[in-house]
Parts: C-alpha cells; sequence; structure tokens
C-alpha cells in the first residue's frame, strides 16, 4: 500500500524504547536527573557569590520600569522593562547621567504612549529614590560629596537581595460584580462612541468654518 502525498518516510525507532533491549544495553537511553540536588545548590551559592560581590548594591543589578508586553494577547499584563525614558527621569526630576551612577537603566529608545505608564515609573522612581543609601566613594571626609548619606545612616545597612528591586505590582484581574447604576443604564456606549468618531470626522471642516466667520466679521 503506497502513501498519499510527498510525506515523510515513517521510520520510528521502536528499539530505543526502555526495557525492548537485551542484556546490559537496557536502560542506555535512560535520561537520568541525580544531578538535580547538586545544581539547585549551585546556583543558590552562584546566587549568594554575585549578591557579595555587589554588596551593598542591589543584589538584581540595576533598576527597571514595569512595562507592558505587546500584542493583544500579553499587553494586560505588567513586566520588567529594559530602562526607563527619558520623559519619566525628567519628570522624576533626575538628571540622566546621575541615573547611571545610582544603578538606574535608561533605554533612550522607549516612548511613553500614555500618561498612566509614565505616572507608574515617575512614582516607582521616587519610591527608590526615597530609600536610597548613597556610599562616598572613598574613606576620607574630604570624599564626601553632596547628596551623599551620612556615615552615622550607613552602619549595618541590609543589602537588597530581592529579584526585582522594587517588585511588579499585580494588577487584579477579577472584578467584583455589582448591580448597573441608574446613570449607567441612561448612557449609551454605542452613542458616545459614533458622536466622538462623528466629532474627529467634521473637526477640520468646523474649524474652516470659524476661521471664515472670524475673517467675515473682522
Amino acid at each position: 500500500m503506497g502513501h498519499g502525498g510527498n510525506n515523510v518516510i515513517p521510520n520510528v525507532h521502536f528499539r530505543k524504547v526502555n526495557g525492548c533491549q537485551a542484556g546490559r544495553k537496557n536502560r542506555v537511553f535512560m535520561r537520568t536527573w541525580l544531578d538535580q540536588a547538586g545544581r539547585k545548590k549551585r546556583r543558590a551559592n552562584n546566587r549568594k557569590a554575585k549578591a557579595a560581590k555587589l554588596a551593598p548594591r542591589p543584589a538584581a543589578g540595576l533598576l527597571r520600569p514595569v512595562v507592558h508586553p505587546p500584542t493583544q494577547r500579553y499587553n494586560m499584563k505588567l513586566r520588567l522593562g529594559k530602562g526607563f525614558t527619558l520623559d519619566e527621569l525628567k519628570e522624576a526630576k533626575i538628571p540622566r547621567k546621575f541615573a547611571k551612577t545610582i544603578g538606574i537603566s535608561i533605554d533612550h529608545r522607549r516612548r511613553n504612549r500614555c500618561t498612566e505608564s509614565l505616572q507608574a515609573n515617575v512614582e516607582r522612581l521616587k519610591l527608590y529614590m526615597s530609600k536610597l543609601l548613597l556610599f562616598p566613594k572613598k574613606s576620607g571626609t574630604k570624599s564626601v560629596k553632596k547628596g551623599d548619606t551620612p556615615r552615622s545612616e550607613l552602619q549595618n545597612v541590609a543589602q537588597n537581595t530581592l529579584k526585582e528591586i522594587i517588585p511588579v505590582p499585580k494588577p487584579a484581574l477579577r472584578i467584583k460584580s455589582r448591580a448597573i447604576a441608574a446613570d449607567e443604564k441612561e448612557k449609551s456606549a454605542y452613542k458616545t462612541l459614533k458622536k466622538a468618531r462623528t466629532n474627529k470626522r467634521y473637526l477640520g471642516a468646523k474649524m474652516k468654518k470659524a476661521k471664515a466667520a472670524e475673517a467675515k466679521d473682522a
């Protein structure tokens, strides 16, 4: 019996299935995971070594913004982005050159498409700045610069070992059901959208008409 179409010729290797081989080769193809505990310990040790190397700076590295992933499938979620925009830094009153020196990542390519995301990241920056402790570069009194944290506050400072420095806020996915209000029953979403669409369509003509009327009166 022939095959319908130009398909791949079946070539299944049933002999490789565990238990189908004779003698000492019986379990030669079985994949083991005996180093799971060892790998877990190695990862933990690597994290501790990295944190010790970065101390007293945060173990997570640079502060990242909260962004919405692209496409309709994921844009309701929140995740960490590459860096803060120049507008966000400007709004938070942090110079871009200074931001690089205090552990804030910058992404000059990203743009703020709405006010909500801008304000959310500005608040994130302000929270970071309120908790920031700046160590002097050297031990002498002359090395202390303007903006450095007093040495009295730098005793026994705990290192931030969180994965995200400031955790990503979790949006409420479920909205509790409630009764529809009277004013909501009277409103029509369709009419509101239709009105907005009409206003946008005839805006140019209305402006032209108003301009012509002003010129006529003058």
